[in-house]
């Protein structure tokens, strides 16, 4: 509702100065069925690891390979990621029903390509803020030359469930107000966030 998060004033408590951001279309869709998942777990997943699923299994397929050929094969899955902001309201502990740590833990991230796909090589989630997608790039690249895996999926995937990065940063005056990136022009004027997944398959 950003009608009731907005205020122009930018040290307004609990607010955003700006109403603009990038976002994923459907991100609430996912064929669990498909992946072997279970609503119950599915519904506890944050949509990042949903996305990562899908998003690895089109790079294969578009790679022309077969995604459960892969099964017990030395294939590494690098995910870059900051973090998740899903579910993250008090709820108390009635919610937890056996998948709640693992439907938000961001170390999940890779780990649950891997499992769903049978994947044998290292599987890792990286965190260096904005340049996480590209360290990624280069771990899995680095793990090819060295032998680690054969094959490697590498990409990045950021959601955001709730306004709070955009009230965050109010706060520290850090984003745009027009929502618009400017970069190394004169007119900068503070950053845009923005939702996305991307998957490269390296050999």
């Amino acid at each position: 509702d950003t009608s009731a998060i907005y205020d122009p004033d930018p040290d307004a408590e609990g607010k955003s100065y700006t109403q603009e951001g990038g976002f994923l279309k459907e991100i609430d869709t996912f064929d669990a069925g498909f992946f072997g998942i279970s609503p119950r777990e599915a519904h506890a997943m944050d949509p990042q690891q949903r996305l990562m699923l899908e998003v690895s299994w089109e790079a294969l397929e578009r790679s022309g390979i077969k995604p459960y050929e892969l099964r017990d094969s030395l294939t590494g899955v690098y995910v870059g990621s900051i973090g998740t902001d899903y579910r993250q309201q008090n709820e108390g502990l009635s919610v937890m029903d056996g998948y709640q740590a693992t439907g938000r833990a961001t170390s999940v991230l890779s780990g649950r390509v891997s499992y769903t796909l049978g994947l044998q090589g290292p599987a890792m989630t990286i965190d260096t803020a904005c340049s996480s997608s590209l360290v990624s790039l280069h771990l899995a690249c680095t793990a090819l030359r060295h032998g680690e895996c054969n094959l490697a999926l590498a990409g990045g995937v950021q959601t955001m469930a709730t306004p709070a990065i955009f009230v965050e940063m109010s706060r520290l005056r850090a984003q745009s107000p027009d929502g618009r990136c400017k970069s190394f022009s004169d007119n900068a004027d503070g950053a845009t966030w923005s939702e996305g997944v991307g998957v490269l398959v390296l050999k």
